[in-house]
């Protein structure tokens, strides 16, 4: 089984996350953002993960601090779950419409983090979650998962549609590149041996 049990408390947020990669998209999330927590419940759907998030943070100030270690907790937990990633398909890439909007995502498990993103919102708020903090949680995310992650917002004109594109496409990028390969079954996929 491919799981993982993270828990990372700060002065500034308390959070645990609970993953099975080889789940069936169930959701457990609490996080105090509700739109936040639709995108992930995204991530849990779209990807097949059983994802369970649990998150206190200092949302009397402002919701970065929550997002971006949600997101750094997020990244230790596959990471985690993924262990050597012998077998794993490695790469994986998602387009993703929603009405106007199309979103594209594309993920290396490479073991070197670099995330590069250009998603141009139409609104600095949807709902209670500010928009700039799409980039801080994908941030988090990518240095703690140890990924290569482009996302790119291809149309748009609508900052809910935009978001939700994004979120459903890393997912389904996500699912791909963590699927085993039958054909190098027990294999590190990497001309130098290891990720």
């Amino acid at each position: 089984m491919r799981t993982a049990d993270v828990r990372r408390d700060t002065k500034e947020t308390q959070i645990r996350v609970q993953l099975n990669l080889d789940g069936s998209g169930a959701a457990k999330l609490a996080t105090g953002i509700g739109f936040f927590d639709h995108m992930l419940d995204q991530i849990a759907r779209h990807g097949l993960i059983d994802l369970d998030i649990q998150a206190v943070g200092d949302l009397h100030i402002d919701g970065h601090h929550t997002v971006e270690d949600v997101g750094i907790t997020l990244g230790m937990a596959v990471a985690q779950a993924v262990g050597d990633k012998k077998g794993i398909t490695r790469y994986g890439h998602s387009y993703v419409p929603l009405d106007e909007a199309l979103s594209r995502v594309v993920v290396d498990f490479s073991g070197r983090p670099g995330l590069h993103m250009d998603v141009p919102f139409k609104a600095g708020m949807i709902g209670g979650f500010d928009t700039q903090l799409t980039y801080e949680f994908f941030q988090g995310f990518a240095n703690h998962a140890l990924v290569t992650l482009h996302i790119d917002n291809l149309k748009g004109d609508n900052a809910h549609h935009q978001c939700e594109t994004v979120f459903k496409a890393f997912a389904r990028a996500l699912r791909m590149a963590l699927t085993p390969d039958p054909r190098s079954a027990g294999v590190i996929p990497s001309t130098k041996g290891s990720l």
